[in-house]
């Protein structure tokens, strides 16, 4: 499987546009997230060569502005894109995808959207002492599934648990995204990424809400394993660390 970083908060390549959010393409076909800008990211979609055209569908982790902020500019050049987001996601964004021309898919538990692509489900979190429904995206190769989250508010081990009940006996090669560490205190941090450790995760790729002091510790507990996450890297799942 191959992912391109289209958007997220870092980049070694000063022509692309960097900022809040995240944004993953999965084999030129499936996108997870927008980022926070539209015009930014259509602008590092051309600069790496994404076909627009050959998107078959864009999932939503959460309905936060970082996440879906480029998600009205892409349907204005994708008109009918399916965009899969879970029930609990707000009446806004319903409204926003609808008017935008998307064609909104609606539910609570997990589905396969495409060939040995699943989302999550719903896995409701909370933030600023709210309720929030989010979802991971899945992807399975031979007896490996690779995970990747957008901010993962309901707790990056409770996602990664909540996946290993769906996919039992699954080897987890790549575990990315934002996993949601920047608040945390630095122990806390230390036996988070211990416990990834533990459930057998081959690589994690830490970025965005992650924080800065996350990151480094994931560095030195997974060593090599810990895949530095920047916008226009190209990952081939293939050749991850063994």
């Amino acid at each position: 499987m191959n992912i391109k970083i289209l958007f997220d908060n870092y980049s070694g390549n000063e022509r692309l546009r960097i900022g809040w959010g995240v944004s993953f393409l999965i084999d030129e076909t499936i996108l997870f997230d927008t980022g926070e800008n539209g015009d930014w990211l259509l602008h590092n979609m051309d600069l790496l060569n994404v076909d627009i055209s050959k998107l078959a569908a864009v999932v939503i982790s959460h309905d936060h502005w970082d996440h879906t902020g480029g998600l009205a500019t892409l349907l204005a050049n994708k008109n009918g894109l399916l965009v899969y987001g879970c029930e609990g996601f707000s009446p806004e964004f319903c409204a926003m995808v609808q008017h935008a021309g998307g064609k909104l898919m609606e539910y609570r538990h997990s589905i396969e959207i495409a060939p040995h692509i699943y989302v999550s489900g719903e896995i409701t979190g909370e933030y600023k002492q709210a309720p929030i429904s989010e979802q991971a995206l899945i992807v399975e190769e031979n007896n490996d599934i690779t995970i990747i989250t957008g901010c993962a508010h309901a707790g990056i081990c409770r996602v990664v648990g909540r996946i290993q009940e769906e996919f039992p006996g699954r080897e987890i090669r790549l575990l990315m995204g934002g996993f949601h560490l920047m608040t945390e205190q630095i122990a806390d941090i230390h036996k988070i990424a211990h416990d990834l450790r533990l459930l057998g995760i081959q690589n994690v790729g830490p970025t965005h809400c992650s924080g800065e002091a996350a990151i480094d510790i994931f560095k030195t507990i997974f060593g090599k394993h810990c895949i530095a996450i920047q916008t226009g890297l190209m990952l081939d799942t293939h050749r991850l660390p063994a």
